[in-house]
């Protein structure tokens, strides 16, 4: 095998956000399919004595997908999920806190420089014994980085010109340029051993083996994904538990009746009319996340929607509150900026849309605007805020088109196609591949897919600014001027709004906190148990 990675540039990562729409679909099929009175909040973590031999047990909402545990192409929430606790890349994002650590590196790298050498962690070994090696992170990122391999993870390390092993425990790693966000870019990248893999692909695909803390023994295909300790685990994050049991019950009430009856300790994505009886006998909290509800706006020339001042009226035209509150129990926020308010990287943008009827009157009034074609998924929790931004919309007198379909099929039907629609209404989420902005931004802003294909908004002036203020972020070394960057991006889109969050949802998990030692809920799709241990 060749030690040295050619470069790959970001928007040759061909076919890389063309999944994103998948992605998606899979991420909000995770959401809570119901809803209904908003719970309160509790941060109870659970204190009790730890029980070094128990058993985790949970129930998770989302099915296992088609494309495995592979961590160079899965996207699946589950194997995501999973992954979190079996593999490791040179550094990690805790899922709870957002924090970035040295995983398989022995430190963090700078930030502000252009070639990184990176010692890894002494002892590290995989699961079946092996020494994680120089030639297993050459390779892990050589797969991944290969456009062959059509890796969605590619498209997160654009910086990336070489990487070379230097010895048996150090690589060195090259980049284009610095950018302040290196060490949490390097987290996309599992480490995975290079024998096993070219050994057997799809083996390791159905049964990862991993240098983690967790070792997978059953990978989910009879409906429960077991895991067990690894005892030479020599990380950061150590397993608490001898063993975790997750039962996958995408039913709602079936896996609500479950914590309910003790035959699990946790469950994610709560369904929002669950949330009353599950605080009489468990600790229930929602958690302020990205995930967001979106429109995006049919930007091709011929369109209404090509024209900016339309896209804003139907931002002002929305009885955002209501929408939350009646379509979402209360458990969103509406949107102030590209990112929610709890976001470490927040400012309020400069146009922040809430309901003005007179202003929302008067653009539509310029333009001539009076009818539209909406185009919206059919998730459970979508279906219950589309008919609200139908109603708003007609209460202005615009006469609204509405179209209900499987997301698979909205993405079908528009793209490359800008006769197709006028505006669509769909949930998207890919702060579980990371939460800096550029790389938020990224997933719906650069690229051909989302901004060529499908918005039609490629080639115009505000895309050009995007681009270049991206660019620009992705460059930057002090957090401040990094931080002034994306402020000024988040400024250019809230103006120009091709697509735009109408509100960040919040993720309802509840858990028997009597069971559960140090656990603490997530804003992500799926549960967390690093550093988590059981009093059972």
């Amino acid at each position: 095998m060749s030690t040295t990675i050619t470069r790959r540039n970001f928007l040759r990562a061909t076919g890389i956000l063309g999944v994103a729409a998948g992605i998606g679909a899979t991420l909000a099929a995770c959401a809570p399919d119901n809803t209904g009175t908003s719970g309160s909040t509790s941060t109870a973590a659970g204190t009790g004595t730890a029980n070094e031999e128990g058993t985790i047990t949970a129930a998770i909402s989302y099915e296992l997908g088609t494309n495995g545990y592979d961590p160079m192409t899965t996207t699946s929430a589950l194997t995501v999920a999973a992954n979190w606790h079996t593999l490791e890349g040179l550094t990690e994002i805790d899922p709870a806190t957002g924090e970035v650590y040295a995983a398989l590196a022995s430190a963090l790298p700078s930030a502000d420089a252009t070639s990184l050498d990176i010692k890894l962690r002494d002892g590290a070994t995989f699961h079946n014994g092996d020494a994680v090696t120089a030639d297993d992170v050459v390779f892990s990122f050589e797969r991944v980085l290969d456009p062959a391999n059509n890796s969605l993870y590619a498209s997160f390390i654009p910086f990336i010109k070489s990487v070379t092993k230097k010895d048996d425990t150090t690589v060195t790693i090259d980049l284009d340029y610095a950018t302040g966000i290196i060490s949490e870019r390097l987290a996309v990248v599992k480490i995975v051993p290079k024998s096993v893999v070219e050994a057997d692909a799809s083996g390791f695909d159905a049964n990862p083996i991993g240098s983690g803390p967790y070792k997978m023994t059953d990978n989910g295909a009879s409906k429960v994904v077991k895991f067990e300790r690894n005892d030479d685990y020599n990380g950061p994050r150590p397993a608490r538990a001898a063993k975790m049991e997750w039962q996958i019950i995408p039913d709602a009430s079936t896996r609500t009746n479950s914590l309910q009856s003790g035959s699990t300790m946790a469950i994610d994505s709560v369904p929002y009319l669950s949330i009353p009886q599950l605080e009489a006998t468990s600790t229930v909290e929602s958690v302020q996340g990205f995930g967001l509800l979106f429109a995006m706006f049919n930007c091709s020339e011929g369109n209404p929607f090509n024209d900016v001042r339309n896209r804003q009226a139907f931002l002002y035209a929305l009885d955002m509150d209501k929408i939350v509150k009646t379509g979402m129990s209360d458990q969103a926020t509406p949107a102030t900026s590209f990112v929610q308010k709890e976001h470490p990287n927040y400012n309020q943008a400069s146009t922040v849309y809430s309901l003005d009827a007179d202003k929302a009157k008067a653009l539509f009034a310029e333009t001539g605007l009076t009818s539209l074609n909406l185009l919206c998924t059919d998730h459970d929790w979508v279906k219950n805020c589309t008919p609200l931004i139908q109603e708003s919309l007609a209460a202005l007198g615009i006469n609204v088109s509405f179209t209900e379909r499987k997301s698979a099929d909205v993405y079908n039907t528009i793209d490359g196609k800008p006769e197709a629609y006028d505006v669509v209404i769909a949930p998207g989420d890919p702060s579980v591949f990371g939460n800096d902005p550029d790389l938020l931004m990224r997933w719906w802003y650069a690229g051909d897919v989302w901004t060529d294909s499908r918005m039609h908004w490629k080639g115009s002036e505000s895309y050009d600014q995007v681009q270049n203020l991206l660019e620009e972020g992705i460059r930057a070394t002090d957090k401040a001027e990094q931080q002034d960057i994306w402020n000024r991006t988040f400024d250019v889109i809230s103006d120009n709004v091709p697509l735009y969050p109408l509100f960040h949802r919040k993720v309802p998990t509840a858990w028997n906190s009597n069971a559960l030692v140090d656990f603490k809920p997530i804003s992500l799709t799926g549960l967390n148990f690093s550093g988590v241990a059981t009093t059972e």
